[in-house]
């Protein structure tokens, strides 16, 4: 059984950065890890995803350029750095973990997922 608890959310204002850190109990080196927002009154969305060996990122075309995911496979943790922050981006932001998925950027398909974290940005 894999768990996840997201930590790190917070309010910050417009341009500033966040730092998400995931820390998941369970065999999770081998699968891939995400993260996913959800704003209120909207869908869930994709926001970041890596793969097991970290050599693959893939973004959502609204954060690339801003956000960036890395993963500690010793520590057991994904981290989400979040840069130049847009009032857009406030959201609950949940981390995803799942074995394999022919897309990453369906949620649908993710197996593992954490409670949330709150990240507000001000304008």
């Amino acid at each position: 059984q894999v768990q996840l608890v997201e930590s790190g959310g917070g309010l910050v204002q417009a341009g500033g950065s966040l730092r998400l850190s995931c820390a998941a109990s369970g065999r999770t080196r081998s699968y891939a890890m995400g993260w996913f927002r959800q704003a209120p009154g909207k869908e869930r969305e994709f926001v970041a995803a890596i793969g097991y060996r970290a050599s693959g990122t893939d973004y959502a075309d609204s954060v690339k350029g801003r956000f960036t995911i890395s993963r500690d496979n010793a520590k057991n943790t994904v981290f989400l750095q979040m840069n130049l922050l847009k009032p857009e981006d406030t959201a609950v932001y949940s981390c995803a973990a799942v074995a394999q998925t022919p897309n990453l950027r369906d949620g649908s398909r993710w197996q593992y997922w954490g409670p949330g974290t709150q990240v507000t940005v001000s304008s």
